[in-house]
């Protein structure tokens, strides 16, 4: 009787490793695939419609209106491909700026070649600010103009890491005692600021007063006023910016560099994130 029950317990493990082999190796192969153009074309109508009908929910739609200037800092133009780009800091923009660099000299190399201080000191990357007013609304109407987003609570995470976690003097040093005089009885006190402490600092300021490493999205690009021809997510974004590169007629060996994608911090969070609608499953 023990000898049949052990047969069919090991057929049963058997059968679930097989099923689990197999649903494996079947994602693998469809995550392996291409995406067909018109099923990457039918995404870009659903995230657009999404955002036309947030913008209009919200108000934060407004004809006529001249461009911010904070905004125009934020977008960087590409004559030859006639490519802008708005830059969102935790989504990915530094090989975007490397991509633009090459574009704009004509070099073929892999971006990851680029230096990384290179691109955020570089005078040749153009920024539409740099522009009379009337030459930036030009530019907007007749470029590509490409915006790229990321889950805000994944950009939140990439940015304390990288800011609070890391020794940049100004954010570890000076951002991080303004954060432990507000929040701990020990002014000075060693210890990082915590996850938790960095998110009550940020929802003690105003949004427009924001660092823009963590200022919101919409704030930065305007996409309720600029009419993005592409919106990227950081999510999908090797996938997203090879149809963007090849819209532009960028060289066919220039790709987006391989990343990775920063998980779980928000856990720590005491917040009912549920009751704002976000899932931690």
């Amino acid at each position: 009787m023990v000898d049949k029950v052990l047969r069919k317990l090991f057929v049963f493990l058997v059968l679930i490793f097989i099923f689990v082999i197999f649903y494996k190796w079947q994602t693998k192969m469809m995550t392996s695939l291409p995406v067909p153009k018109e099923n990457w074309l039918m995404s870009q109508v659903y995230r657009k419609n999404t955002l036309n009908s947030t913008c209009l929910k919200n108000n934060f739609s407004h004809s006529q209106r001249k461009l911010k200037h904070n905004v125009a800092t934020q977008i960087f133009v590409e004559h030859n491909h006639k490519f802008i780009y708005c830059e969102v800091p935790k989504v990915g923009c530094s090989n975007w700026k490397k991509i633009i660099l090459l574009l704009t000299m004509n070099l073929s190399r892999k971006a990851n070649e680029v230096r990384q201080d290179l691109v955020h000191q570089t005078p040749l990357i153009k920024k539409l600010s740099s522009y009379p007013s009337d030459y930036q609304d030009k530019l907007l109407n007749s470029y590509t103009k490409v915006m790229f987003t990321r889950d805000p609570l994944e950009r939140l995470v990439s940015a304390y890491r990288d800011k609070l976690l890391h020794s940049e003097p100004y954010y570890s040093i000076a951002v991080a005692n303004k954060i432990k005089a507000m929040f701990r009885e020990n002014k000075n006190s060693t210890e990082k600021v915590t996850f938790q402490e960095f998110v009550n600092f940020i929802l003690t300021q105003k949004q427009d007063d924001l660092d823009i490493h963590w200022k919101p999205m919409f704030l930065l690009c305007d996409p309720c006023n600029i009419h993005y021809d592409f919106l990227g997510k950081f999510e999908t974004l090797e996938e997203d910016a090879e149809h963007v590169l090849r819209n532009i007629g960028a060289p066919e060996g220039l790709h987006y560099p391989n990343f990775k994608i920063t998980q779980g911090w928000y856990r720590q969070l005491q917040l009912p994130l549920k009751i704002i609608g976000i899932s931690l499953t």
